[in-house]
């Protein structure tokens, strides 16, 4: 949890600081940018199990 809280806290200041220097966000389209994370968590997680369930 504490990282998760060090994360969005990060990335707010850093949206702070790109805004007020007048710079386009760095980051995809809201649901773009959701989507691809959820696809890399999706991805690593799966890759574990599969490694998980074929060393048996």
């Amino acid at each position: 949890m504490k990282t998760v809280l060090i994360a969005t806290l990060t990335g707010f200041l850093v949206g702070l600081i790109f805004a007020f220097l007048k710079l386009p966000i760095p980051a995809p389209p809201a649901f773009a940018g959701i989507a691809g994370i959820v696809g890399i968590y999706l991805g690593f997680k799966a890759y574990e199990w599969m490694v998980g369930f074929f060393s048996l």
